[in-house]
């Protein structure tokens, strides 16, 4: 079972600055914190998003709908969603037109966290 992962705001920062061509400013972030909250939700002391990709669902679907950057947020959340997955030691294959795709109907609302999640999991 890949190790659980906690991420916080720095490591958001880090692949805004590392990732997302142009090193775009930060907008908001209270978006930042809200993505970084609800992947790590717990409900009587039990875990929302239990799974490495329910967790990077929960990052790549806040990321997406509430934008923290000044630019390429779509592109944010889905190296974002990348990057939590990698380093929760889950080898990720995806194309690009699969993630944008996915990315975009996070956005539009035809994709919930846990549809996400279920998408998130054809990566690995």
């Amino acid at each position: 079972m890949p190790p659980l992962l906690f991420i916080d705001k720095r490591w958001l920062l880090e692949i805004a600055q590392n990732l997302v061509p142009g090193d775009p400013d930060v907008v908001d972030y209270g978006a930042l914190a809200a993505a970084v909250a609800r992947h790590r939700d717990e409900v009587m002391e039990t875990l929302v998003y239990p799974a490495p990709h329910h967790r990077a669902a929960a990052l790549l679907h806040t990321l997406a709908r509430i934008p923290a950057l000044e630019h390429s947020n779509e592109l944010f959340a889905a190296q974002v969603a990348y990057a939590y997955l990698h380093a929760s030691g889950i080898q990720v294959k995806v194309g690009s037109q699969e993630a944008i795709a996915l990315v975009a109907d996070a956005v539009a609302g035809r994709r919930d966290v846990r549809q996400v999640a279920e998408a998130l999991r054809d990566w690995g």
